[in-house]
């Protein structure tokens, strides 16, 4: 009966969690930044949910996304070829969870307002680790596992700030974060079958569900 007591009691306190970390809906949600758009993830489009559950506005020169499910935001004019660099700064204030939820700069956009988008993300966490992941025909392919990285700061109750990067050259595609390489991937680990189609396309923001960030200085070298 003990036993049963416990896992009872497990079972209780991780759905609990899961209740309390369940995508919110934002208050006069939408996109109404000039030129933006956005799409959430497949799990949260299979609830009913649309990105309009979440709000991205012009804040002067920034941008604030205030996040219910995760999703994906971008300008289709904002396109990189080639060799370049996309950066922006994330601010966040204090964490409104009990844990990190990350935010970050995509590259390789293809297909994004399909239901096959291909894009690969770096995106950060306020614990101090970094994850690059993205979706080959809307497929989620893991590039480099959340991990701790010396690179990334770390949250304090005033918030924390990062400036996460992608820098394309040659055979290679680097993640930075605050000027620090965290990952590099040779181009063959990106393109190809399964893959990207090209690490050319659009570029734009990762945000994940529950979150708020302010963006500045969002641009391509």
């Amino acid at each position: 009966m003990k036993g049963i007591a416990i896992a009872a009691s497990l079972a209780f306190a991780v759905c609990t969690v899961a209740a309390q970390d369940a995508d919110r809906k934002v208050a006069g949600g939408g996109i109404t930044v000039k030129g933006w758009t956005g799409k959430v993830d497949a799990g949260a489009a299979k609830q009913g949910k649309t990105i309009n559950d979440s709000k991205l506005m012009q804040m002067g020169s920034d941008l604030h996304v205030a996040a219910g499910p995760a999703a994906v935001y971008w300008n289709p004019a904002n396109t990189g070829t080639g060799n370049y660099t996309v950066k922006a700064t994330f601010k966040e204030g204090k964490m409104t969870a009990d844990h990190p939820h990350p935010y970050g700069v995509f590259i390789g956009g293809s297909k994004l307002d399909t239901e096959t988008p291909n894009l690969v993300y770096c995106v950060a966490y306020g614990t101090g680790e970094v994850l690059v992941r993205g979706f080959s025909d809307g497929q989620v392919m893991t590039l480099a596992k959340r991990a701790p990285n010396p690179a990334v700061n770390k949250a304090t109750e005033g918030g924390v700030t990062q400036e996460i990067a992608w820098n394309v050259t040659g055979d290679k595609a680097e993640c930075l974060v605050n000027g620090k390489v965290a990952v590099s991937l040779p181009k063959a680990d990106l393109v190809g079958p399964g893959k990207l189609e090209s690490t050319d396309g659009v570029y734009g923001l990762r945000v994940a569900h529950n979150v708020d960030v302010v963006v500045s200085g969002l641009n391509k070298k």
